[in-house]
């Protein structure tokens, strides 16, 4: 999907039912110049601009209109792994910007530290040119090997002080996220370290017990990394670390609402647990818009069937095939509110890596990216920075 108008000048998007930071506006408008929010009203109090366009005849009644979604946690899509490199990345994001996520950031699996830090170098370089992307998520290599998942149980390292500076290094500032298992030696340092860093590090692929990861929150972990999904699960003499978490005002839950990695009814139970805290991702491997087969996750091979992902060496779920709208659709059949959907796309991820001033919300001087949806809340525009994308 290519991007159809100039970012420049003024445009108008009217009679939608605008979701925002968890509130409704019927019969809404907001208007952009130049690629910032400059006003919002309701009705036909508008003023004239330099393209108008009417969200009912777009996307039927019902329309509904929300900032850009933000994914924080993905892997690929089209059948293009985001860890092989810039064009590779492109063609993963020109697939997720069609459904929706307007900004993402990429995010690489477990691989020897040179090769590490030359991506996150790589993709530094790449953030100068490309806007939607918006830095790097190293999901390992400090990770727990008893819950590998799909990353290569060989690469993995305990971190240390020097390892840890040389990848956020190598970021120059553009490391948003760094998920650490923090039981391993050195890892409630590393997490300080990731901190004062200014990126978030994650608790996940990890076998702490609610107690570590208590300590890791102290530490200043700021995201539980796909909530349920490689760490030990809920027992009622061992809440683990995702009801740690849920108590922890401070912390994001990610959550991976494709009916795959957790079923309905942990996502509603995720979304009342911690209200105004899930960032709903995609962790979308090269096989998300792209068809069942066999793929390179890093140094795994995977078998996509039936749009479920899986390591052949292990059997383990190795990512997903999911795109935001459709974690939308999903979160809102589980029951979550639409509001509190809608939020856990835009809000609430731009708050967990530190954008929220800029970034997932329709409120004046905020980036004009906006996705309209049906009343079955199936994409029916995007905008990126006041860019329409065009089919």
């Amino acid at each position: 999907m290519s991007i159809h108008s100039s970012a420049t000048g003024s445009l108008v998007i009217h009679s939608a039912r605008i979701i925002d930071r968890g509130e409704v506006v019927e019969d809404g408008w907001v208007r952009f110049v130049d690629g910032a929010v400059v006003a919002r009203g309701t009705g036909t109090t508008w003023e004239p601009a330099d393209e108008a366009f009417d969200a009912a005849e777009l996307a039927g009644r019902g329309a509904v209109l929300t900032p850009g979604f933000i994914d924080i946690h993905g892997h690929g899509g089209a059948g293009s792994a985001f860890d092989d490199g810039v064009e590779a990345i492109r063609t993963g994001r020109a697939l997720h910007r069609a459904h929706g996520t307007t900004r993402a950031v990429i995010s690489l699996v477990t691989a020897p530290l040179d090769e590490l830090g030359r991506s996150v170098a790589a993709i530094a370089d790449l953030m100068e040119t490309d806007a939607d992307i918006l830095g790097t998520h190293l999901e390992g290599p400090f990770l727990d090997p008893a819950h590998h998942g799909a990353h290569e149980p060989s690469l993995l390292r305990a971190p240390t002080a020097a390892d840890v500076a040389r990848l956020l290094e190598a970021g120059r500032g553009t490391v948003r996220q760094v998920t650490i298992a923090p039981e391993l030696p050195g890892g409630l340092d590393a997490i300080r370290q990731i901190a004062a860093a200014g990126a978030a590090a994650a608790v996940g692929h990890t076998s702490a017990d609610a107690a570590m990861a208590v300590a890791a929150f102290e530490a200043g972990a700021s995201i539980l990394t796909h909530a349920f999904n490689a760490m030990p699960g809920i027992h009622h003499r061992a809440p683990g670390p995702v009801l740690a978490a849920a108590a922890d005002h401070r912390v994001t839950l990610e959550a991976i609402a494709d009916n795959v990695h957790l079923d309905p009814h942990v996502i509603k139970l995720i979304f009342d647990s911690a209200p105004g805290r899930v960032a709903l991702i995609t962790d979308a491997m090269a096989a998300a818009g792209s068809a069942d087969g066999h793929y390179d996750l890093g140094a795994v091979s995977v078998t996509v069937e039936d749009g479920v992902a899986r390591a052949d060496d292990t059997g383990s779920i190795a990512g997903s095939t999911l795109t935001q709208d459709v974690a939308l659709r999903r979160a809102v059949d589980a029951g979550a509110t639409l509001t509190e959907a809608v939020r856990a796309l835009t809000e609430t991820p731009a708050r967990a890596i530190g954008r929220d001033s800029a970034l997932g919300s329709l409120r004046e001087g905020m980036t004009a990216d906006a996705v309209l949806l049906d009343a079955e809340l199936h994409v029916a525009r995007v905008w990126v920075g006041s860019r329409l994308l065009a089919g």
